[in-house]
């Protein structure tokens, strides 16, 4: 394959989710890694993509050197969508929580409605939602970290970019987490930097515990975040279509209605 039919593909890769990873290359490209690594230098060389650990990602939007606003319904505008659903969800979730517990919470509007469930448990809890430390540090003896990176203030959450390293040592027997999506192929977000961001904490967490009202298995498109495999719980309202149920619960996920 000619080095600009390489490029080309290396830049429609990073289009479509704004990161791509050294590992994804190579299974897309007929190349060696040394190659892809070399097209990848060439490419950063002339300010169309940027190198980072693990991948290459686009280049900033503006000159501010901050990373463009994130796509998505901003935070404020969906706390109003699936209100009771969404209580419901964070209830259920809350009480999988034991006390003393450690847990990672991903910043999200059900993942918020945990909160107020957490009081008296003396949680630690590392998050990167603001509107989730606003809340938890009411709490007395719940201990709160928070990652590195950029505040996006939509969403009110903190994110690093892809190949950035920004979360404290800190290991959780457990995770919760939103999505932007739910398919059978697994758990999705529409921004490549969200998807970096809770593929770290994936890494640290024994358990992943998804939290997602109905309307989330209506969506099939983003950037997978893990699949199905890679999941324990997810927990949903009654909305969700019965043969999508069947073929989470198929694929070996602990589906909970609430």
């Amino acid at each position: 394959m000619h080095a600009a039919e390489r490029e080309k593909l290396i830049i429609t890769a990073l289009q479509s989710t704004g990161f791509v990873s050294y590992r994804d290359l190579e299974a897309r490209i007929e190349a060696s890694p040394a190659t892809i690594r070399r097209d990848l230098a060439k490419l950063d060389a002339r300010g169309e993509i940027v190198r980072v650990r693990g991948g290459a990602k686009m280049p900033e939007d503006d000159d501010s050197g901050e990373p463009s606003r994130l796509t998505g319904t901003p935070f404020a505008d969906a706390l109003t969508i699936n209100t009771v659903a969404k209580a419901a969800i964070g209830e259920a979730a809350a009480k999988l929580c034991k006390p003393g517990d450690g847990l990672m919470i991903d910043g999200g509007t059900t993942t918020f409605q945990m909160c107020p469930f957490l009081e008296g448990l003396r949680l630690q809890v590392l998050t990167n939602s603001l509107p989730i430390v606003e809340a938890l540090l009411k709490q007395d003896g719940t201990r709160v970290l928070v990652p590195s990176g950029t505040v996006f203030r939509e969403q009110n959450i903190i994110l690093a970019p892809a190949g950035e390293e920004s979360m404290p040592r800190f290991h959780a027997p457990r995770l919760l987490m939103g999505a932007g999506a739910i398919s059978v192929h697994g758990v999705l977000q529409a921004d490549a930097i969200h998807v970096a961001s809770q593929r770290r904490f994936l890494e640290r967490a024994e358990e992943v515990v998804v939290l997602a009202d109905s309307s989330k298995f209506a969506k099939c498109s983003g950037t997978i975040v893990c699949s199905l495999d890679d999941v324990d719980v997810i927990l949903t309202d009654d909305g969700i279509d019965d043969d999508m149920a069947a073929s989470i619960r198929a694929a070996g996920v602990d589906l909970r209605i609430v």
